[in-house]
């Protein structure tokens, strides 16, 4: 049964998007799908792990992970609430993770089968087609959002990282002010810099008032001004 703390997540997740939200309980009897809690440092996947769900995160959040050929850990993506992984995958022939999924703090999954969303039942349920439909968005918005990934990396300068960073989660929030959910280790580990550089570079940062923070709550002070880093 849906928690009503959940409704909210729901509403924010891309694959229920256009759903009524009275339909929430039916949809999920009809698609199959359960939860699952997590400690911290729990793994959900391994790489090499065969996927056949899609997961969305209902409460708590997780780190996405590769290992380079050399063993050395690139975290690739951070979800919250409302996060989906695992929709890459089991869109493959092989559906086998070339990643890492781990918990960052306890945190409830809400499993989907694959088949069960790009499958309509024999019910004629009228928001399978919807689901299909927000599929097709989120693998196409997800290919943008590797690009976006590529782009940060490709860049040299470490405030020009950062600044795409930050611009990009203001961008996301929709607000100056926004909480980032990697810490300082993991944020650098996502941007492949060393982090005592990194934390120099936001020192200066703040200390040119461009922006402001305090622990994983960061404030964007001059957004012109931190675009201008860009260029």
């Amino acid at each position: 049964m849906l928690q009503p703390e959940h409704q909210k997540v729901f509403a924010q997740c891309p694959l229920f998007s256009g759903i009524d939200p009275g339909d929430y309980e039916f949809l999920l009897s009809c698609i199959n799908s359960y939860t699952k809690s997590y400690r911290a440092g729990e793994f959900i996947l391994l790489p090499g792990d065969q996927v056949n769900h899609v997961g969305v995160v209902l409460s708590g959040s997780i780190e996405i992970s590769k290992e380079n050929p050399a063993g050395a850990k690139h975290i690739l993506h951070f979800l919250g609430p409302s996060g989906m992984f695992g929709e890459g995958i089991v869109c493959t022939s092989h559906r086998i993770s070339p990643v890492a999924v781990r918990v960052k703090e306890p945190s409830l999954i809400l499993f989907i089968p694959y088949q069960r969303i790009i499958v309509s039942c024999g019910n004629s349920c009228g928001f399978h087609i919807r689901l299909i439909e927000n599929m097709m968005t989120i693998l196409g918005e997800k290919n943008m959002g590797l690009t976006e990934k590529i782009e940060l990396l490709m860049l040299k300068g470490m405030r020009e990282k950062l600044a795409a960073f930050l611009l990009s989660e203001f961008h996301k929030a929709g607000s100056t002010t926004f909480r980032i959910l990697p810490n300082r280790n993991e944020l650098a580990e996502y941007l492949n810099v060393s982090r005592p550089s990194m934390s120099r570079e936001l020192a200066r940062m703040k200390k040119e008032g461009l922006i402001d923070y305090y622990q994983n709550s960061f404030r964007i002070l001059k957004v012109e001004e931190l675009k201008k880093s860009l260029q």
